[in-house]
């Protein structure tokens, strides 16, 4: 390509995206323009919602007010009549006094005791939706009485806590009509009021012609949907493209829409495009003139210098020859050292590229320490302070108990020191979710189960303004994971939510099936159940949003939260081999959405809806493996008294040991995590082989080997005694005979 040609291009690539911005400003200002007329119509349309509403209100008011008549507490209906007339002029305003079926009793508009005839309004029928006692505005309808398009406002009577009457007001639409033509609208807007059925009752063009015509087709089916708000593209019913933006009063259930003609929301921006057009025009055919005269000019010492470079690839000698052109000049002067240069420059470069890597590394690694370092200490931290509460609770009641011989002061401390027991496992319960494996609290159950039964504790948690809606696929599948943590995690993730929206609000709980085709969120394709709750809350700042999933990490005050819900949760879902994912916009609201992948296996109970609780009568002898002293000092009694021969081994080795000199062990009692080299997974296994008679229940607080040992039943620590014992004695009947 000649330089003249790239010259050209040059210019181009200039004056090209120059217009483009150009036109992109112009399109910016367009779009911006045709906003602002949508945020205007919508404030327009808005305030006239209201302003119907304040008129019904205001109606409602009156006959509010004239219910409290005495007279018409007496029944003297003749007197009410005289009353209501007197302050309601029936040539303004037609005040009708119905039964409970709709039957007028009095009507001003007529003499009092003519015929009354039947209404024409729809009143009765509004009132079978939205029931006898609350306040209907009919849809508008033409009066017998009155010969007049008229539209109605009811209040229900009630005398002596009964509903007696109903008491109703006609009004004529062409108050309404005053409505719009007392504000001065912008030329060519068009304002007009619809009822429920799309009907115009007010409008501020040609209402002589309208008032009482359909809207438009598409209109009308926007506006029976029950759609608030909205913007409709059409065409009015006097012919004429508009953009109409509609807002539904929440009391009347009319709607007020706003036309404004299509031409004028367009043309400014169209005027502004064509004259920057124009001007884009001439200023690039002025350009392309310029550009190439220019190019002529310059291609002239560019070629003699082309020639300058070849010369030096032959290796000759170069004879500088000014062109008159300082850049050229200069370039010829520059191919003399530009080798030397280029080779020192790129060792140069490498050098700074292997520093700058070795710095980037030396900072990552600091990152991530520093990071590890700060996590670990608002961990351990947390623990202490809660676990320092709980054995405080421990250590003051214990205390207690030695100074005192009252049996019922004994009882209420040791109760205390029961809940705080209680407390710690709640805790060790959070941190356990945390683990990657604990089989012991692992079960495959239906989520729909789980939230069915957590539902009492979800909607307790709620105050009465937020609700909370929930739906659950009846197909969802099923899933292994510990019910009490994940039951924990939706009470966590409803909790957060309730606090998040102060003022009220809607939690949304959503349960469906989910598959992947390819991995997601670090999650392998397959079958998974997404359990969704969202939220319309205050949500979170990206800074929190970063932190949301550290343990103990909180923007509540001490007594409102530990910092432990939602990291309980996101360990509930990936100690289940799922995930979760959080996705928060301030001042809009939080989700949380929870992964789990579908079970390999049935659906089963969870260990606390078993339908038979033995009683704890333990029989023969059962070897008792514990290293801690503690434990075996308080839980060997236990088992004494269960009615078992205990045989006690400190570790591992000293079990085997056992059982291969007595062979009258039946049963056996282990912790899993024990010092040696034989744990109590590793026990359970020489037991299948080497004494398949021998029935084991392991126990443990927490270990990250999963067990898979056919026939092994596993309890969680801390257990309750008697749910250990009545482990160990349904093992002991499952022995064959």
């Amino acid at each position: 390509m000649r330089i003249r040609t790239r010259l050209l291009v040059l210019v181009l690539s200039v004056l090209i995206p120059a217009f483009m911005a150009a036109a992109l400003a112009v399109w910016f200002v367009y779009t911006e323009q045709q906003e602002a007329q949508k945020r205007s119509l919508a404030e327009t349309s808005k305030a006239m919602s209201l302003l119907i509403d304040n008129q019904i209100q205001t109606t409602e008011a009156t006959l509010r007010a004239l219910a409290t008549s005495p007279s018409l507490a007496e029944g003297d209906f003749e007197t009410f009549y005289q009353r209501t007339r007197s302050l309601v002029p029936p040539d303004q305003s037609t005040v009708v006094l119905t039964d409970l079926t709709g039957k007028q009793l009095l009507n001003t508009r007529l003499p009092y005791g003519a015929a009354l005839p039947k209404g024409g309004s729809n009143l009765m029928e509004l009132r079978k939706r939205v029931g006898m006692e609350s306040t209907v505005v009919s849809d508008m309808f033409f009066a017998p009485a009155g010969k007049r398009y008229d539209y109605a406002v009811q209040i229900p009577v009630v005398l002596d806590g009964q509903l007696r009457y109903f008491l109703a007001m006609g009004i004529s639409v062409l108050q309404l009509q005053v409505l719009l033509t007392h504000d001065k609208f912008p030329a060519g807007w068009i304002v007009v009021l619809v009822d429920r059925k799309g009907i115009v009752v007010a409008r501020s063009d040609e209402p002589e012609k309208f008032v009482g015509s359909s809207v438009r087709e598409a209109l009308r089916m926007k506006i029976q949907a029950g759609l608030r708000s909205g913007l409709h593209y059409g065409v009015t019913l006097s012919g004429i493209p508009t953009a109409a933006f509609f807002t539904r009063a929440p009391k009347s259930e009319w709607t007020a829409i706003v036309n404004i003609p299509l031409e004028e929301m367009r043309a400014p921006a169209f005027k502004a495009a064509a004259l920057l057009g124009g001007i884009m025009l001439i200023l690039f055919g002025a350009a392309i003139f310029a550009a190439r005269w220019y190019a002529k000019k310059t291609a002239e010492p560019i070629e003699e210098l082309r020639l300058a470079a070849e010369k030096l690839g032959r290796g000759e000698q170069l004879v500088p020859t000014p062109s008159g052109l300082i850049e050229t000049d200069s370039v010829g002067y520059a191919l003399l050292n530009t080798s030397n240069q280029i080779s020192q420059n790129k060792a140069d470069l490498e050098r700074r590229v292997a520093e700058a890597v070795a710095s980037a590394e030396r900072s990552q690694r600091a990152l991530l320490q520093s990071q590890k370092l700060e996590a670990l200490g608002r961990l351990t931290g947390g623990i202490a302070h809660d676990f320092n509460n709980i054995l405080q609770t421990l250590s003051t009641s214990l205390q207690l108990i030695h100074f005192t011989h009252d049996r019922a002061r004994i009882e209420s401390l040791l109760e205390t020191s029961e809940k705080a027991i209680e407390r710690a496992t709640v805790l060790t319960g959070q941190m356990r979710a945390f683990g990657r494996v604990q089989d012991a609290q692992m079960i495959t159950v239906r989520i729909k189960d789980i939230i069915e039964n957590a539902m009492p504790l979800l909607q307790s948690a709620l105050p009465s303004s937020i609700r909370l809606n929930v739906h659950v696929d009846a197909s969802a599948w099923s899933v292994s994971v510990d019910a009490l943590q994940l039951e924990l995690a939706l009470l966590n993730l409803v909790i957060n939510a309730r606090d998040a929206m102060p003022a009220g609000g809607t939690v949304e709980l959503d349960v469906q099936n989910a598959v992947f085709e390819q991995e997601q969120h670090r999650l392998p394709p397959g079958n998974y159940v997404r359990l969704t709750i969202a939220d319309c809350g205050t949500g979170m700042s990206p800074e929190v949003l970063s932190k949301a999933l550290d343990p103990f990490y909180t923007t509540k005050s001490v007594d409102k939260g530990t910092g432990l819900g939602l990291p309980q949760a996101y360990g509930c879902a990936t100690q289940a081999k799922g995930t979760l994912v959080l996705h928060s916009v301030e001042g809009k609201g939080t989700t949380v959405t929870i992964y789990l992948p579908q079970a390999s296996t049935a659906e089963t109970r969870a260990a606390t809806s078993r339908q038979q609780h033995l009683e704890p009568s333990g029989t023969g002898t059962l070897l008792f493996v514990e290293d801690d002293a503690l434990v075996r000092e308080s839980v060997e009694p236990a088992l004494l008294n269960a009615g078992f021969k205990v045989v006690v081994a400190r570790n591992g080795e000293e079990a085997v040991s056992v059982l291969e000199s007595d062979p009258s062990i039946a049963l056996i009692f282990s912790d899993i995590v024990m010092p040696g080299i034989v744990s109590g997974i590793e026990l359970a296994n020489i037991v299948k082989h080497r004494f398949p008679h021998i029935q084991i229940v392991l126990a443990t607080g927490y270990t990250d080997t999963r067990v898979n040992v056919p026939g092994v039943r596993v309890l969680a620590k801390p257990y309750k005694i008697n749910e250990a014992v009545d482990l160990l004695t349904e093992a002991v009947i499952s022995i064959p005979d």
